[in-house]
């Protein structure tokens, strides 16, 4: 059973203290829930730990050289795969960040899946939930497991030196017309001026322009109206197999400027190797009835599991599967011709209300941060956003 502690008081008083206004817009403020997720300092560490050590399992789980019918298990697209195994061999191309899903079951933390590419959720976790806790007069910096801006600021300083052959200007591009795109963003942006990136500018992936052509060789935006600036370092909050799949072409050229170090992008296209939910069945097969894992197969399972699409976002056609065989809940969307990846049914902690809670621990070089999705449905992801507090 999840325990609540209620929380009073304005949040934006705290947040705008540090000029951080766009943290409070509507893409999150009004998701936070006014009550946060009580844990113990050992329940808490306990998570940060699985995070970690599921992040070096799903390491080992990558066989070296990665064979295409690999990358084909995956469902990645073929146009990627030379930036993938690029991007892999290469170590000045980073992975910045990611948020493993995680079940707290009676048997412990069980992984659920890591959003790898483009994981959001950043305002609210790294901003937000401290905020909730000062404007409830629970100030104190040891009361929230939340290092997450600190990581990050980190991870860009250690991509900037691993790649101190190229200027210290950054783009960080999103999809066109979602707010709750640009704040996450927004944080990173922050976190790479921390970091002594010297230009940093946000805009709609839309307003990028990309060239291969010369002296315009590289990633183009009008950072000032009039002016077009290059820069050498891309992070993109736009997923690579949609990129692939809609924009083959800018994808093309993209991948060629990888390979010509002419740009740096974040995260790598070897987040896509994490991404893909096939990976969870080589885990599975990797490390059998390892204590973190669920029993993951791309072959329907017997008993009460779950379905998802490989490639799927937001919980999308994700569907319960019945001890009897029998179809259960599930969610509407776009990704329900992808191949499948079956996972055995964790059951996830409710509170008095019912409500189902689902931990996301965020890695940024190591595990750095904890928040909670709750909701009374099937899937969490895009539900209330849960501060936490430990107790």
């Amino acid at each position: 059973m999840i325990n609540l502690l209620p929380l009073s008081g304005d949040v934006a008083p705290a947040v705008r203290a540090l000029g951080w206004d766009w943290a409070i817009e509507d893409a999150c403020q009004h998701y936070v829930a006014r009550e946060a997720v009580q844990l113990t300092e050992a329940e808490a560490e306990t998570l940060l730990q699985a995070a970690d050590t599921l992040y070096d399992m799903l390491v080992e789980a990558i066989p070296d050289p990665i064979p295409d019918d690999f990358l084909q298990k995956l469902a990645i697209p073929a146009n990627l795969w030379e930036a993938v195994r690029h991007s892999w061999n290469d170590e000045r191309h980073w992975h910045l960040y990611g948020r493993f899903d995680i079940a707290i079951t009676a048997d412990g933390p069980k992984l659920l899946e890591f959003n790898a590419d483009t994981a959001t959720s950043l305002p609210e976790t790294a901003v937000v939930q401290w905020a909730s806790l000062v404007a409830a007069g629970q100030s104190d910096d040891d009361r929230q497991a939340n290092g997450l801006f600190e990581c990050l600021e980190d991870q860009f300083r250690h991509w900037r030196a691993l790649n101190n052959d190229r200027q210290a200007t950054l783009l960080l591009v999103h999809l066109p017309e979602s707010a709750e795109d640009e704040a996450n963003c927004a944080i990173l942006a922050e976190a790479a001026r921390t970091a002594g990136f010297a230009d940093v500018f946000i805009c709609p992936v839309d307003a990028m322009t990309v060239s291969v052509q010369g002296d315009d060789r590289g990633v183009w935006a009008e950072s000032v109206p009039g002016e077009w600036q290059r820069f050498d370092f891309l992070f993109k909050l736009v997923p690579w197999e949609i990129l692939a799949e809609e924009e083959p072409a800018l994808t093309a050229d993209l991948v060629h400027l990888q390979l010509t170090r002419d740009v740096v992008t974040a995260n790598p296209a070897y987040a896509l190797l994490f991404q893909s939910k096939a990976l969870l069945a080589n885990l599975w097969d990797t490390f059998p009835h390892h204590p973190l894992l669920l029993e993951a197969s791309l072959n329907p399972l017997p008993g009460h599991h779950v379905r998802k699409p490989l490639l799927g976002r937001e919980g999308q056609n994700v569907a319960e599967i019945q001890a009897n065989g029998q179809a259960g809940a599930e969610v509407p969307g776009e990704f329900g011709q992808q191949p499948q990846l079956y996972q055995r049914w964790a059951e996830l902690p409710t509170d008095a209300q019912g409500r189902r809670y689902q931990a996301g621990v965020f890695w940024a070089g190591e595990a750095c941060a904890l928040g909670f999705r709750r909701d009374a449905g099937l899937i969490t992801n895009l539900s209330e956003f849960v501060p936490h507090i430990l107790v």
